[in-house]
């Protein structure tokens, strides 16, 4: 009977990171070979339909990975033992090892997306950097005032994925940081129409937005106190008081501008086919989930529409 624990010396590193394997390689290209990088093991059969769903799906998943993980695919008609050993009832099953043990595993066919997460799960598992990780590093940079460093995190996800949407956001928002809202801009052009809507697209969209309205109304914000007077004499101009929020924007005075918004909103939602709720929405989006000023006006607009 094969044990798991035992074992030749690993293959060398650097070749292919799908194989075939039998019984006389397992230990080698499986247990010993996940001490240094994880191995996934896809147990498979010539017969079986939803094997040859699962087998391509799971190898351009592994190739995407960049060699921080590797496939074996395993014959079942061949290899009975081997799946003997590991309980294989039913195929396709897949089991996935790190530092010489199985640590995970599924059956059936899954979506590519269920497989991204299955493999960014096992690098974190054996200490490596996910994609997500390096997103994440990026967005700290970029909070921490360092859009530089930021830009250049980002372009390096988006050379290993160049679908991945929280790095094409990221980096539009980096470049508005930077002053470059043209980059910024071309930097959304590679969204496929279907993700245009995506939270991470809107959020960065809606910063080049504003970061415009502030580039082109900077020098007319000495006027909010002349819109302030329009106000005062008649509080129900609304074009004035859309005109001072966007002055307020573009002053940087966000919560100013909510508050004349909100105001706008109490006083008339469907005026000009509801622009304070759209600009709202436009300020919110900007700002991101993470300003207290977004939840708080967020809050404030809901009681507002269902009070």
């Amino acid at each position: 009977m094969l044990e798991l624990g035992q074992g030749q010396a690993a293959a060398p590193a650097g070749g292919d990171v799908i194989k075939d394997v039998s019984e006389a390689t397992f230990m080698t290209d499986v247990v010993e070979a996940s001490r240094q990088v994880p191995v996934i093991v896809d147990f498979w059969a010539p017969w079986c339909g939803p094997c040859k769903q699962l087998t391509p799906a799971l190898e351009q998943a592994v190739r995407a990975a960049n060699g921080k993980v590797r496939l074996v695919k395993v014959n079942v008609d061949e290899n009975q033992m081997i799946a003997g050993q590991l309980r294989v009832q039913s195929i396709p099953t897949v089991y996935a090892f790190v530092d010489g043990q199985p640590v995970d595993g599924f059956m059936g066919a899954v979506p590519p997306s269920e497989l991204k997460a299955f493999i960014d799960k096992l690098i974190g598992m054996a200490g490596g950097e996910t994609l997500a990780d390096a997103v994440a590093a990026a967005e700290e940079m970029l909070e921490q005032g360092q859009p530089e460093d930021a830009v250049q995190v980002f372009a390096a996800v988006l050379e290993e994925d160049p679908e991945n949407l929280p790095a094409i956001g990221g980096l539009a928002r980096a470049f508005v940081a930077l002053g470059r809202l043209d980059e910024a801009e071309a930097a959304l052009t590679r969204v496929h129409p279907a993700k245009a809507q995506d939270a991470a697209i809107a959020h960065a969209r809606a910063q080049i937005e504003l970061a415009r309205m502030s580039a082109e109304g900077a020098a007319d914000a000495g006027e909010a106190e002349a819109l302030r007077a329009r106000l005062d004499a008649d509080p129900n101009d609304h074009e004035a008081r859309l005109e001072l929020a966007q002055a307020l924007i573009a002053s940087r005075d966000h919560e100013g501008a909510v508050e004349q918004l909100l105001e706008l909103f109490r006083r008339d939602r469907e005026w000009n086919e509801g622009a304070a709720k759209a600009q709202l929405t436009q300020l919110f989006e900007s700002l991101g989930p993470k300003d207290p000023l977004v939840g708080k006006g967020r809050r404030r607009l809901a009681s507002m529409i269902f009070a």
